[in-house]
């Protein structure tokens, strides 16, 4: 049994002001090659298809269209489940219409979740997609006690899906869950705070694969057959070192899994890059000029509208930052005269930036009373 698994496809996402819906469509354009390449038995997408409960209409006509195109031309098996970022209803509308197509759907919690059985030459597998739930809401559908934890209620499900597994049968779960030991990025919103969101890798003891979501690093989470796909894209500048794609999965008769990754090229790279802005724009990287980029600046001094400079050079340049101004996490904060001072410096530099020329002691010092007299006005009650 082979199956290509992918998760987080944020779709509607808007980094910095800049929609990337062409650049999911772009890599859906790809997946949907793959898949045509690969031939798997069944496509599992494991939660987060979009990028917030309420997503914008142009982000689902893509997913209509990919999914029409999946079912429809390549007759594919379809798992899909909904993730923390995206609205269970919304997620399931159409999943009872949609499962005579064997595209298997869980949005909202339920007290019997569906389930979708393929056959391949050594037997059946039974495909059992988890949507993404907190606890309380495990509760209310489910004839358990209350779970109070993500832990607890991932056991509640899981212990479901297995009383439904017949006896020797290969079984794969996907799921939506922070799993203990795995690395975050930036863009990933917490399930809950102080940790309890996460469960322990032996919740999913018993399945022969866990196709995962939530986490945006392609990575194995404790075992090989636990794994996370990650994102479809880079979704942060966290990521800017992440190699996006997607798992292509094969069950052996047994149920022992092997897993490949399998590379997503985005239409637009993620990059960061850093240096003095004399340097970015008399030495520019080639790959760094068609990216989104980060750009962190290690100028000292003031400077004159760098970001139209750099946008000259690097027209998709989307967060500018200054080194000086990120040691904010330095124990030994400066004084008020440090402070007053590094003021006096700035407009000196961009002073001279502008072509005014060097200030004298005598106009520092005005600048520095200046600075003085407001600070007391502003500390005044």
């Amino acid at each position: 049994m082979r199956f290509i698994h992918t998760s987080d496809w944020h779709l509607g996402k808007v980094l910095h002001q800049r929609s990337l819906l062409e650049d999911q469509q772009h890599a859906l354009a790809q997946l949907y090659a793959i898949l045509k390449d690969t031939q798997p038995d069944a496509l599992l997408i494991a939660g987060d298809i979009y990028d917030r409960s309420v997503p914008p209409g142009d982000a689902v006509c893509v997913l209509d269209d990919f999914l029409a195109r999946v079912s429809l031309d390549l007759a594919l098996p379809v798992v899909m489940i909904a993730g923390n970022h995206d609205s269970a209803e919304r997620i399931g509308f159409g999943a009872r219409l949609m499962a005579d197509r064997r595209v298997c759907i869980a949005g909202p919690m339920t007290a019997e979740l569906p389930t979708l059985t393929l056959t391949d030459a050594h037997g059946p597998v039974v495909f059992h997609p988890l949507p993404y739930a907190d606890p309380a809401t495990v509760q209310l559908a489910q004839p358990y006690e209350d779970p109070r934890t993500h832990q607890r209620a991932m056991q509640a499900l899981v212990a479901q899906a297995h009383a439904r597994t017949p006896a020797g049968t290969r079984s794969v779960c996907v799921a939506h869950a922070f799993v203990q030991g795995g690395t975050e990025s930036e863009s990933e919103r917490p399930l809950s705070v102080g940790g309890s969101g996460q469960v322990e890798p032996s919740v999913f003891d018993g399945f022969h694969y866990v196709a995962l979501g939530h986490l945006h690093r392609p990575q194995d989470a404790g075992r090989p057959e636990l794994r996370y796909s990650g994102s479809l894209l880079k979704y942060s500048f966290s990521e800017a070192e992440h190699q996006k794609g997607v798992s292509l999965v094969e069950l052996n008769a047994t149920g022992a899994a092997t897993v490949q990754h399998l590379p997503i090229t985005p239409k637009r790279d993620l990059m960061r890059v850093e240096g003095t802005l004399e340097e970015l724009l008399s030495q520019p990287d080639p790959a760094a000029k068609q990216a989104y980029l980060q750009v962190l600046l290690t100028d000292k001094g003031a400077l004159l509208d760098p970001m139209a400079k750099l946008r000259a050079v690097y027209p998709h340049v989307l967060d500018l930052r200054r080194s000086a101004f990120l040691d904010v996490a330095d124990p030994s904060l400066p004084t008020r005269d440090a402070v007053r001072g590094s003021k006096v410096q700035l407009f000196a530099d961009f002073y001279s930036e502008v072509g005014g020329g060097t200030l004298s002691d005598e106009q520092r010092a005005v600048l520095a009373e200046v600075f003085t007299s407001v600070q007391a006005e502003e500390d005044a009650p």
